[in-house]
């Protein structure tokens, strides 16, 4: 892990200051960035500040004037988010979702986006059914080709959306070729680095010019949290961001900010055992007579395994596979697990599992989601940090209890 810059002095709300004395680590980074002891009482954690006003010392003379426009505690989480992206600046919101909005309201009517065509349900519903609406028009591509990004721009190209590893197929797309073609352009590049975390992957590092996450996942890690932040180096960029963060005021609340800053601190702990157990499961199922295929960036087996050696620092905790048979072996084995809950998101130090196709991409037609890759029988797995062995022996036992019930509802048709 390359080290990256602490500030050990005070620094500007959301930023973080250039170091003076020396390099620290991620991990030492994830814990201190943002988080010096209180000046007035020596409280090594910050306080909770609830206040949503705050006193000024004469008319324009303030730190803190309104919790919507800065808070405390969310400019420490988004100092600690900056530094973990290598950033300059960092924003919270309310949501991913909330994030994503923002970021497009930056685009003014009569723009065109290019976005990956494998992108996350909640992005592709912003961008197809609200975005539009007020006139900013996107465009679905496969980005898996850098190449492909030149037949899709237009004069008014202003965007363009990356996901890499894409949800939930876990397609990855190469950030430098694709920040160098669009930088060309003039165009900024965005990157929703949700699935790997700043620990594998740091997008700005290569190119892209924003990049945003669902902190619901991985950064929050504990699934208690709802969440999104962004982080830039562009100065002008930032400078929109603030002012539309703060005139949509779609921010989160005090508490909220403390809980996932308490979480960054285990980020790297969390990241390396979610990769750990996440590489266990792949392997176990790519060697599964019971599983059609498996999609996951460690294995050889991944078409893109050389881009991820070259672009991540390690490969994540999510895993994608198709079991033989249909939606209804799918159903069975997400009825037959007994440590990965069904239901939906991921990257909480739980394991979970979901069926795309009939839940978080069920609002897609069904041709596009065929197109995709989304088939009824792709499963989805948020391979949290339980002992890895316990995790592949409840994939084996779901397997083989959901096969083992097709065929003899196969056979009982007959």
């Amino acid at each position: 892990m390359s080290p990256v810059n602490i500030s050990t002095t005070d620094a500007a709300p959301s930023e973080v200051a250039p170091s003076t004395t020396r390099q620290y680590g991620f991990g030492t980074l994830a814990i201190h960035a943002g988080a010096n002891p209180d000046p007035a009482t020596g409280a090594v954690i910050p306080a909770l500040s609830l206040s949503t006003t705050f006193k000024q010392r004469a008319v324009g003379d303030f730190a803190y004037e309104y919790s919507r426009s800065d808070n405390p505690n969310r400019n420490n989480l988004e100092a600690a988010v900056a530094a973990l992206e290598h950033a300059k600046h960092g924003f919270a919101f309310a949501s991913g979702s909330a994030a994503t909005a923002t970021i497009l309201n930056m685009l003014t009517p009569g723009s065109h986006v290019i976005s990956v065509n494998d992108v996350y349900g909640g992005t592709h519903r912003y961008m197809h059914k609200v975005a539009s609406s007020v006139g900013v028009e996107t465009s679905f591509v496969d980005l898996a080709d850098a190449g492909s990004l030149s037949g899709a721009l237009r004069e008014n190209t202003r965007l363009v959306w990356v996901e890499t590893p894409t949800n939930p197929t876990l397609k990855l797309v190469d950030i430098t070729a694709v920040a160098e073609a669009a930088h060309a352009a003039g165009l900024l590049v965005v990157v929703d680095n949700t699935f790997l975390s700043p620990y594998f992957q740091t997008p700005l590092d290569l190119g892209a010019d924003i990049v945003v996450h669902s902190a619901t996942k991985y950064l929050n890690g504990h699934s208690d949290v709802v969440m999104g932040v962004a982080a830039t180096n562009d100065d002008a960029v930032a400078t929109k961001l603030r002012f539309l963060q703060n005139a949509i005021g779609a921010v989160p609340a005090p508490f909220d900010c403390y809980q996932a800053q308490r979480g960054l601190k285990t980020l790297h702990l969390r990241m390396r055992q979610h990769a750990v157990n996440a590489q266990r499961v792949a392997e176990f199922l790519d060697a599964s007579p019971l599983v059609d295929s498996v999609i996951y960036p460690g294995l050889p087996s991944h078409p893109q395994h050389a881009l991820a050696l070259r672009q991540m620092r390690g490969f994540g905790g999510m895993v994608s596979f198709r079991i033989r048979g249909d939606t209804h072996t799918a159903d069975r084995f997400l009825q037959r697990t007994q440590l990965f809950t069904l239901a939906e998101s991921l990257g909480g130090v739980e394991s979970l599992a979901e069926l795309p196709a009939r839940m978080t991409h069920a609002a897609l037609d069904p041709a596009d989601r065929a197109a995709l890759g989304i088939t009824d029988n792709l499963i989805r797995l948020s391979v949290g940090v339980e002992d890895a062995e316990d995790l592949v022996a409840d994939v084996a036992q779901a397997l083989e209890s959901a096969v083992a019930e097709n065929k003899l509802s196969v056979s009982a048709t007959r």
